[in-house]
C-alpha cells in the first residue's frame, strides 16, 4: 500500500447516476447546533439536496443510516448550495439553494432522535426569488460594508449581475463585453466581485460602480447612456491570464491583506488585491478544483488542488508540501470540523462518489527474512533443468496452437442465440432498397467466482453483419485477461429461399463416409449448393457440413466424417485475390494523386494571399481561376477516394468469404486436425482490417512463406532463408499466388502443419504412389507450379466421385 494515499475517514455514494459540480459541496454548521460542527450539505443535478453527519465507529467506516440527517427532492437541478445570514432580523445562518430560475433560502434546524433512529433534520422555505433568467452561479457577503447579514450576486448566462438583499431585489447590471460566464467571487475588504471572462481576463467591479450605475433593464446601451446623462458600469481592474479559469476564491490574511487564486488549465496564480500577480504555479496535470486556506506559517497559504488523475496535492505558495491518492476525480473539495475531528478533508466526484479523508501513512509491516546461504550443486541443477525442459517441451507438443484452460475457469462466457427474428427489427437501417433488413437477439451471460473490476465485453461480427452495440463495460470486475466465446448466427439471418437452377457458375460437392441423409431434414427449404459468386459457397457449405456432424451426433453415429475429393479452386481465389490488390494499388494512386493537389491548392492560396494583403494592387494573373480549378480536383479526388474504400472493403469481404472457403475444402481434402486448421486460418486470416499500410497479401504471403521454410520444408537449406522483417505492399500477386500453390501441393505431398519446437527439423514424408518430390531449386518450383495449376485450377464446375449423398438442388444466396 501506497504511503500516500488519502486515509479514508468516512465514505458514501450518493444516489444512482446522478450528477454533481464544484458548487453542490458545501461545509457548514447549517443546523446552528451549539456544539459548532460542521455538517455536509450536499445538492445535485437531478433535484436532490442531502445533508450528513458522519460518526463512523471506527475508521474507514461507511455511511449508517443515521449519518443522513435530511433528503428531500427540490425538484429542479441544483447549482449551488451556501450558507450563511440571509434572513433579516437575525444572524443565524440558512441555507441558500440556486436552481436555474429560482433561488430558495431554508432554515434547518434539528431535532433528537428517539432510540437509535439518530438526529433528524427539518428543512423550512423562509422566501424565494424567481428568476427572470438563467442563472449560471452565485456568490455572497456583506455588500458595501453592512454588518450582521449577507447579500447574494446571482451571474446568469447571458452576462447579468443580480443582486439581492435578503429578501428583496436590489438591482441588476450586465457585464461589458460579455460572452460567456465564469467564476464569480467576493472581495470583503476591497468590497469588489472578481470573475474571469471569456476574453480569459480576471477582472474586478467595485460593488459601488455596480450600485450607482444605470440599471439594466435591456441589454443594448440606451440613448441616455450613449449621451453621458448616467453611469456607465467601468471595471476596476484587469489581467490577462491566457487561459479560462475553473474556479476564483479570496483569502484574507488578515483586515489588510488579502489575496486572489485563480485556478487555470494549466496554471494557478495568487494576486493582489490590485491585480498584480504575487505568484503563480505552473501544474504538470490537469487539474479538476481547488481550496485555498491559511496556513499556520505566517504570511503563507496553503492550497488543495484536485486533479484528474485522483491525485490532491497540498502547496504551500508554489511549493509542494503533500501529495495524496483518491479513489475518484475530485470535482469539489471543502475542509471542516467533523465530529471533533479538525481539519477533515471532504471531496465529492461527479458521480457521487463522497468521502471525507485525512492525510497521514500506514507504517510498514514487512520484514525480511533472513536470508540462508547455502552451497549450490550444479549437476543436481543440471539434471533439474533437463527434467523441467522436457516437461515443457511434452506441454508444447500435447497442447497445440491454442493454450488450454482450466476447466472451472475465473469467468465463464455462454452465448444464447434467438431463433426467430425480432418482432420489430432493430436494425439502424431497416430497408435496404426494397429489402427488409431483420435482426436477431444475442443474450450474453458472465459468470464469475471472483470479485473483478471494469470488464470489458467486445463482440464483433463480420461484414455485412451489424451490431447495435459492440462495447459493454461492467464496474467492480478487474482481472488481466481475455475470455473468447464463439457463436452461431441463424442462417436466414442473411439468406433468403430462392427458384432452383439448373445452371450456376460455381457448385460444390461435398462426400461423407455414411449413407446421404435427405436434406429436407437438414434444410426444409433448400436443395444444392451452386452460386453465380465463388465466394457466396462458403457459408452455405459450412452450414451444411455443421447440420450434417450434428444430425450424426444426435443419431449416436462417432465416426461420422466429410471430404472433399475434387480439385482446389485455386483461379478463382486468385481472381479475387487480383482485384483486391488492383482495388490497394488504386487508392494508393489516388491518395498520392489527391496529396499532391491539396499542396498546389495551399501554394495557391499563399500566393494569392500575398496578393490581396500587397499594399500596391496588382493583377492576379487566373490565380483565382486555378485556385477553382483545383478545389474542384481535390473534391474529385476525394469522392473517388471514397469511392474505392468502400469498393475495397467489400473486395476484403468477398476475399475472407472466399478464403474461409478455400481452408474448409483443404481441410477436407487433406483431412486436417482442429490444430492443423487453426494454423492455416492464422496465416490465411491474420487481419480484421485491412488498410494501405498493412494489407492482406503481404502478410499472407509472410506467414505461407514461413510455413514453408518451417514445418513443410524439406531441406535445412530453405530453413536458412530469413523472412524480410519488414512488410511492404508488393508490386504484383505472382509471388503469393506460386507460394499458395506450392503449399496446396506439399500438403498433397504428405506436408503436415505444426507449431512445436521439432517443427523446424527436416520432415521425412511418407510419399503417397505416383507422387513426384518437392524441389529443392527455383527450376524444379517452376516446373511443379505448371502441374499444380493444372491439379487445382481451371475446374468451374466442382464434382466428386461416388460414393456420395444424393442431394437436391440447394439454392445458395450472394451478399
Amino acid at each position: 500500500m501506497s504511503l500516500f494515499k488519502a486515509r479514508d475517514w468516512w465514505s458514501t455514494i450518493l444516489g444512482d447516476k446522478e450528477e454533481f459540480d464544484q458548487g453542490c459541496l458545501c461545509l457548514a454548521n447549517v443546523d446552528n447546533s451549539g456544539n459548532g460542527q460542521d455538517k455536509i450539505i450536499v445538492g445535485s443535478f437531478m433535484g436532490y439536496l442531502r445533508i450528513f453527519s458522519p460518526h463512523p465507529a471506527k475508521t474507514g467506516d461507511g455511511a449508517q443510516a443515521e449519518d443522513l440527517l435530511l433528503e428531500v427532492d427540490l425538484r429542479d437541478p441544483v447549482l449551488q448550495v451556501e450558507v450563511g445570514k440571509f434572513v433579516s432580523g437575525t444572524e443565524m445562518l440558512h441555507l441558500a439553494v440556486l436552481h436555474s430560475r429560482k433561488l430558495c433560502v431554508y432554515s434547518v434546524s434539528g431535532t433528537l432522535g428517539n432510540v437509535e433512529h439518530g438526529n433528524q433534520c427539518q428543512m423550512k422555505l423562509m422566501y424565494e426569488h424567481n428568476l427572470q433568467r438563467t442563472a449560471c452561479n452565485m456568490t455572497y457577503g456583506s455588500f458595501g460594508g453592512v454588518k450582521g447579514r449577507d447579500l447574494i450576486c446571482i451571474q446568469s448566462m447571458d452576462g447579468m449581475l443580480m443582486v439581492f438583499e435578503q429578501e428583496s431585489y436590489a438591482f441588476g447590471r450586465f457585464l461589458p463585453g460579455f460572452l460567456l460566464p465564469g467564476p464569480l467571487a467576493y472581495s470583503s475588504r476591497t468590497d469588489s466581485f472578481l470573475t474571469v471572462s471569456s476574453c480569459q481576463q480576471v477582472e474586478s467591479y467595485k460593488y459601488q460602480v455596480l450600485a450607482f450605475a444605470t440599471d439594466a433593464d435591456k441589454r443594448q446601451e440606451t440613448e441616455q447612456q450613449k449621451l453621458g446623462s448616467g453611469k456607465r458600469l467601468v471595471v476596476d481592474w484587469t489581467l490577462n491570464i491566457g487561459e479560462q479559469a475553473l474556479d476564483i476564491c479570496i483569502v484574507s490574511f488578515n483586515q489588510s491583506a488579502s489575496s486572489v487564486f485563480v485556478l487555470g488549465e494549466r496554471n494557478f496564480f495568487c494576486l493582489k488585491d490590485n491585480g498584480q500577480i504575487r505568484f503563480m504555479k505552473k501544474l504538470d496535470w490537469s487539474p479538476s478544483c481547488f481550496l485555498p486556506y491559511c496556513s499556520v506559517s505566517e504570511g503563507t497559504i496553503n492550497t488543495l488542488i484536485g486533479n484528474h488523475n485522483n491525485m490532491l496535492h497540498i502547496y504551500q505558495d508554489v511549493t509542494l508540501k503533500w501529495a495524496t491518492q483518491l479513489p475518484h476525480i475530485p470535482v469539489a473539495v471543502r475542509v471542516g470540523c467533523l465530529h471533533d475531528l479538525k481539519g477533515v478533508i471532504v471531496t465529492l466526484s461527479d458521480d457521487g462518489h463522497l468521502q471525507c479523508s485525512y492525510l497521514g501513512t500506514d507504517p510498514s509491516l514487512f520484514q525480511a527474512p533472513n536470508v540462508q546461504s547455502r552451497e549450490l550443486n550444479y549437476d543436481e541443477l543440471d539434471v533439474e533443468m533437463k527434467e523441467l525442459q522436457k516437461i515443457i517441451k511434452d506441454v508444447n507438443k500435447s497442447q497445440g496452437v491454442w493454450p488450454m484452460t482450466e476447466r472451472e475457469d475465473d469467468l465463464n462466457v455462454s452465448v444464447v442465440v434467438s431463433p426467430n427474428f425480432d418482432s420489430v427489427s432493430q436494425a439502424t437501417d431497416v430497408e435496404v432498397g426494397t429489402d427488409l433488413v431483420p435482426s436477431v437477439t444475442v443474450k450474453v451471460t458472465l459468470q464469475n467466482r471472483v470479485i473483478l473490476q471494469k470488464a470489458k465485453l467486445s463482440v464483433y461480427v463480420q461484414p455485412p453483419l451489424e451490431l447495435t452495440c459492440d462495447q459493454f463495460t461492467f464496474e467492480f470486475m478487474s482481472i488481466p485477461r481475455v475470455i473468447q466465446c464463439k457463436f452461431r448466427l441463424p442462417l436466414k439471418l442473411i439468406c433468403l429461399p430462392g427458384q432452383p437452377s439448373k445452371t450456376a457458375s460455381h457448385k460444390i460437392t461435398i462426400d461423407t463416409n455414411k449413407s446421404p441423409v435427405s436434406l429436407l431434414s437438414l434444410f426444409p427449404e433448400r436443395y444444392r449448393i451452386q452460386s453465380e459468386q465463388f465466394e457466396d459457397l462458403w457459408l452455405i457449405t459450412n452450414e451444411l457440413i455443421l447440420r450434417l456432424q450434428e444430425y450424426f451426433e444426435k443419431q449416436g453415429v462417432k465416426d461420422f466424417a466429410c471430404s472433399f475429393s475434387g480439385s482446389i479452386p485455386l483461379q478463382e481465389y486468385f481472381e479475387l485475390i487480383d482485384h483486391h490488390f488492383e482495388l490497394r494499388i488504386n487508392g494508393e494512386k489516388l491518395e498520392e494523386l489527391l496529396s499532391e493537389r491539396a499542396v498546389q491548392f495551399r501554394a495557391i492560396q499563399r500566393r494569392l494571399l500575398a496578393r490581396f494583403k500587397d499594399k500596391t494592387p496588382a493583377p492576379l494573373q487566373h490565380l483565382d481561376t486555378l485556385l477553382d480549378g483545383t478545389y474542384k480536383q481535390v473534391i474529385a479526388l476525394a469522392d473517388a477516394v471514397e469511392e474505392n474504400q468502400g469498393n475495397l472493403f467489400q473486395s476484403f469481404t468477398r476475399l475472407k468469404s472466399a478464403t474461409h472457403l478455400v481452408i474448409l475444402l483443404i481441410a477436407l481434402w487433406q483431412k486436417l486436425s482442429a490444430d492443423q486448421v487453426a494454423i492455416l486460418e492464422a496465416a490465411f486470416l491474420p487481419l480484421q482490417e485491412d488498410t494501405q499500410e498493412l494489407g492482406w497479401e503481404e502478410t499472407v504471403d509472410a506467414a505461407i512463406s514461413h510455413l514453408l521454410k518451417t514445418c513443410l520444408s524439406k531441406s535445412s537449406k530453405e530453413q536458412a532463408l530469413n523472412l524480410n522483417s519488414q512488410l511492404n505492399i508488393p508490386k504484383d500477386t505472382s509471388q503469393l499466388k506460386k507460394h499458395i500453390t506450392l503449399l496446396c501441393d506439399r500438403l498433397s505431398k504428405g506436408g503436415r502443419l505444426c507449431l512445436s519446437t521439432d517443427a523446424a527439423a527436416p520432415q521425412t514424408m511418407v510419399m503417397p504412389g505416383g507422387c513426384t518430390t518437392i524441389p529443392e531449386s527455383d527450376l524444379e518450383e517452376r516446373s511443379v507450379e505448371q502441374d499444380s495449376t493444372e491439379l487445382f485450377t481451371n475446374h468451374r464446375h466442382l464434382t466428386a466421385e461416388t460414393p456420395r449423398p444424393e442431394v437436391s438442388p440447394l439454392q445458395g444466396v450472394s451478399e
